[in-house]
């Protein structure tokens, strides 16, 4: 049996490295943080504080499993601590399980009835699930659903005489036309609303005759560049084109998913990929990412973003459009890019991944689910996921998917990175992110891969964010959402 002294002793280093975690959480270090964290909890486990603690950090770093897992062990600890249930109903609302966060709110509001803070939060929480009840009870059955798409005749949309920002010629998106968007957007212009309709239903009718996963053919000679998630950063995009070059038939590139959320520039980077891609078809790819969907979308920003800078039309357009997006690529037959991860089940193929039917919002398990949401782990074989989606795969894991796929590498996105990207599974796979100082706080620097055929060996470029308008990250997501950010 310990003795008293032990005790003691534990439960004061505990709080020293407590108040060092504290100060590493500050300085947006989050995941120095969790380790500083688990180091006082693995020395007192029966202070509710730390696990709470935790659970904020790992809010940061978006593992929304991992947040609920130490928030629900706080309250064990002390079932009276009401930060407990609020970081577990803050890690329910990020993932959108709204009914669950109104119940660990209402608990809050128990213990702490007087605190006006919780009084507001639980009713704007509330007003969440009441405005997500009325949507499910006025909502139209798959079946029966029109497309937004089907009904917009944007030629016989008229453009005002004033309008000087720029404009489609025709039917063409024409490098110039481009060229003037983006200059626009840069000055904090907007787009006339029917050149926006123009280039989205464009890119719906291309994305939809297109498979699942997509075949690149990179020729000896040429080279082909990989980004990762952009989230609506605008403004590092534009970064990126100045570093690399336009995308062009001679300068290609792929965007490995969540172009949108967070970062309140989303319309302008969608809209500037989009229309890259119907100026030229083969100088741009795009992959879904799980923040192509419709729940995320309504959370993290997009949704409020396009509803403010064009309509409500648009809202229902781009949710049709993202569902037509494909969900994987491979360049010459050697290199698999997908936003996240592996499967939960060994033996799958190319072309079970091909076969998948991705025109429908992302389900909650399956192969389509785990394409999007799943994360590598540093040990072997799989383990439940840290967002509570998805997956964690072992090397193991990727070995085995590219021997019985005869491929060379794994190339993925999802995560930040502090130097924009992460080599794991003895050098298979590849995480890259280009999304530098990712929400205006992470600090982190962000990258793209340029392959050069034939051997298509990843040379890796990180840069760092360059400014933008002061417009906050979430700047157009809900109110009550951007409370727990």
């Amino acid at each position: 049996m310990p003795s008293m002294d032990n005790e003691s002793s534990n439960v004061s280093q505990a709080e020293e490295i407590k108040v060092q975690a504290n100060e590493a959480f500050k300085a947006h270090k989050y995941g120095q943080a969790i380790d500083l964290y688990t180091q006082a909890i693995e020395l007192n486990s029966q202070n509710a504080v730390y696990w709470a603690n935790r659970a904020f950090a790992h809010t940061k770093l978006e593992e929304y499993g991992s947040a609920m897992q130490d928030a629900t062990k706080a309250i064990e600890v002390d079932p009276k601590y009401s930060k407990g249930y609020y970081r577990r109903g803050a890690a329910y609302l990020a993932m959108g399980k709204f009914k669950e966060a109104l119940k660990d709110f209402q608990q809050v509001k128990k213990i702490c009835p007087n605190d006006p803070d919780a009084t507001k939060k639980l009713k704007e929480c509330e007003k969440a699930v009441m405005k997500l009840k009325f949507e499910e009870a006025i909502s139209v059955p798959e079946s029966e659903r029109r497309f937004v798409a089907d009904s917009i005749d944007y030629h016989s949309i008229e453009v005002e005489p004033q309008y000087s920002g720029a404009k489609i010629e025709g039917d063409v998106v024409t490098l110039d036309f481009v060229k003037k968007m983006m200059d626009d957007f840069k000055n904090q212009k907007c787009l006339h609303k029917r050149y926006a309709f123009q280039i989205v239903l464009q890119m719906r009718k291309m994305l939809r005759s297109q498979p699942s996963l997509v075949d690149i053919n990179v020729p000896d000679g040429s080279h082909f560049t990989v980004c990762g998630d952009v989230h609506g950063q605008f403004y590092d995009l534009i970064n990126i084109f100045e570093l690399n070059g336009l995308p062009s038939e001679e300068n290609p590139y792929l965007f490995n998913g969540d172009f949108v959320d967070r970062g309140s520039f989303s319309v302008e980077v969608i809209l500037t990929l989009f229309a890259l891609k119907c100026m030229c078809p083969s100088a741009i790819y795009l992959a879904r990412g799980n923040h192509e969907s419709r729940s995320m979308n309504k959370i993290y920003g997009f949704e409020g973003e396009v509803r403010s800078k064009l309509s409500e039309k648009f809202v229902e357009l781009f949710a049709e459009v993202f569902c037509c997006l494909p969900l994987a690529h491979v360049i010459n037959q050697k290199v698999f890019v997908v936003h996240g991860g592996l499967f939960s089940v060994d033996g799958v193929k190319l072309s079970d991944i091909k076969a998948i039917d991705r025109f429908c919002e992302p389900p909650e398990e399956g192969l389509m689910c785990e394409l999007l949401w799943s994360d590598p782990q540093p040990f072997p074989g799989r383990g439940p996921s840290k967002r509570g989606v998805g997956l964690s795969f072992g090397a193991d894991v990727t070995r085995k998917f590219l021997q019985d796929n005869n491929l060379d590498l794994i190339v993925r996105s999802h995560e930040v990175k502090d130097e924009g990207y992460e080599i794991e599974h003895d050098g298979k796979l590849i995480t890259i992110f280009s999304a530098p100082n990712y929400c205006d706080q992470m600090g982190n620097k962000g990258a793209y891969i340029r392959f050069e055929a034939p051997d298509l060996k990843p040379n890796i470029v990180t840069f760092s964010a360059v400014p933008h308008p002061d417009v906050k990250p979430m700047a157009y997501a809900n109110n009550f959402l951007r409370m727990f950010q």
